[in-house]
């Protein structure tokens, strides 16, 4: 039996031995190169080498190499190649022309025998006599990987959270610690972080997981920092499991799924029933007010004095009611303000004639001064109108004698132009103590001299909202038993547009 003695080296040696043309196709593809290379003879035959198996980033080292050995003859170089699945291998090769008759290069013979071992081994050596005590001390887990992708450092920390025993992570391709669906992109991202070694933080960047030992997977946070090196650039990464955050941060996401959707149902519920608790109401009130006219037939004064009770508790539930729907419409923003121009002493007047006859029955009275000017904002009438009645019955509701006084002139406040109106009272002022909850829904000032007053607790808060939908503010001042002074600063220079528009005012 003849035995092919170059064959059976060829087919047998663990080195990728490859034979081009001088331009680079291949010609013959030997099993070792199958081996190292992740390529068949048939899907390597007739391929440039390059194309097989340099990195993009060396996409000019290969024909240095190449162009070395028709120079020389023969050329020896370290390097990094890449497998047909993205792995990167570190390579020690050499390379000889094979020349034909008329001595013109016929054939490129290729050796290269896969070091990627090695090179961890050499690494790892580096960075432990520099790093491995400091990293031990490290909280989070720390593992250090090389240019090919090849972890060549791990702490304690970084096994314990992947589940791997000692020295187990050293020499494996970093993709291994991931779900296999996020290894290529990885592959990808990780060139291009070679190409560009910048520092990323903790927490910037995509969401993460990692792969423990056991298959199961938990996401992470990871920042990346390069690290120089005798033997080339390695990368640092610090690893978190932050499994419990992203439970908690699932169990919010779902406690506010279910608070939107209650939400939403009360919006629903209050638009709906809006028509059905007015309408009876207001029965009540015109019913009660009849039978004070005396229409129906005649009633003493005891009957006279329920029936005023019955009207006023009516009057003070629906005001509490569309209170409320006001409320529901402004916190969802579904508020379409009618913005045009306010004459600002006209929508004055006429809320002081409407609150005329309540300050005359207490014996207050009730003054307007207006400026020289005529003021003109831009705005919406009716909500101008709501905040005006709104500080007004308050300032009358808690004024037992004396002035309730309305100011209108141009001001600055807070470096804009303002049409500011003012109302203030004699009456029996907010303390230091209550001035911060004032403003608050459903908030009412305490003490016994003021439970004589009823209220929703909502006249300010609402007033507050709709001024700041008007692009203004409501500013006060006061003194205990001396009197308060609320302020409407509607901005002057506001156009139109500037102002929100989302859904329906609401009617009473």
């Amino acid at each position: 039996m003849t035995i092919d003695f170059g064959t059976l080296i060829l087919n047998q040696t663990p080195d990728a031995v490859v034979l081009t043309t001088p331009g680079g196709e291949v010609v013959c593809w030997s099993p070792g190169a199958q081996a190292v290379f992740g390529y068949t003879s048939e899907q390597a035959l007739g391929r440039q080498l390059d194309a097989l198996i340099v990195p993009p980033a060396l996409v000019r080292d290969g024909a240095d190499v190449l162009q070395q050995a028709i120079d020389h003859g023969l050329a020896s170089y370290e390097s990094m190649r890449q497998a047909r699945d993205g792995t990167l291998i570190y390579i020690d090769g050499s390379c000889k022309v094979l020349r034909g008759a008329d001595g013109q290069p016929e054939y490129i013979l290729w050796s290269k025998k896969d070091v990627t071992g090695l090179k961890v081994l050499r690494d790892a050596k580096l960075v432990e006599a520099r790093y491995d005590g400091i990293l031990e001390s490290m909280p989070d887990a720390i593992i250090m990987a090389n240019a090919a992708g090849r972890i060549v450092l791990a702490n304690r920390q970084a096994e314990e959270l992947f589940g791997y025993p000692r020295h187990a992570l050293r020499g494996m391709v970093l993709e291994t610690l991931m779900p296999e669906r996020f290894r290529g992109a990885h592959i990808k991202y990780r060139a291009g972080f070679a190409a560009q070694p910048l520092v990323r933080a903790m927490g910037s960047g995509r969401d993460l997981y990692g792969l423990r030992s056991d298959g199961v997977e938990f996401p992470v946070e990871i920042s990346l920092s390069p690290v120089p090196s005798e033997e080339g650039a390695l990368v640092m990464s610090a690893i978190r499991d932050i499994s419990q955050r992203k439970q908690i941060e699932l169990a919010l996401h779902e406690k506010n799924v279910e608070l939107a959707k209650a939400v939403a149902t009360k919006d629903r519920f209050l638009a709906g029933m809006s028509h059905e608790l007015r309408t009876p109401l207001n029965a009540i009130i015109g019913f009660t007010g009849t039978m004070l006219m005396k229409l129906p037939g005649p009633i003493n004064e005891e009957q006279s004095k329920q029936l005023r009770m019955v009207q006023s508790s009516a009057r003070h539930l629906l005001s509490l009611i569309n209170d409320l729907l006001d409320l529901t419409r402004i916190e969802s923003g579904k508020v379409e303000l009618d913005v045009g121009p306010v004459p600002c002493r006209e929508v004055i007047d006429e809320v002081l004639t409407s609150f005329m006859p309540q300050a005359r029955s207490k014996g207050l009275a009730l003054e307007f001064e207006p400026p020289a000017e005529e003021l003109t904002v831009s705005s919406d009438r009716r909500a101008v109108q709501q905040i005006l009645m709104t500080l007004l019955d308050n300032a009358i509701k808690f004024t037992n004698n004396g002035t309730v006084l309305v100011r209108l002139a141009r001001s600055v406040v807070r470096e804009r132009c303002c049409a500011a109106i003012s109302i203030s009272d004699t009456g029996i002022g907010i303390g230091s103590e209550q001035r911060g909850t004032l403003f608050q829904a459903f908030s009412q000032l305490d003490g016994n001299a003021l439970r004589q007053f009823e209220g929703t607790g909502l006249g300010l808060h609402l007033s507050r909202k709709l001024a700041a939908l008007l692009h203004g503010e409501i500013l006060f001042d006061s003194e205990y038993g001396k009197g308060s002074v609320f302020t409407l600063a509607l901005p002057m220079e506001e156009s139109e547009r500037e102002i929100a528009r989302v859904s329906t005012y609401p009617d009473h």
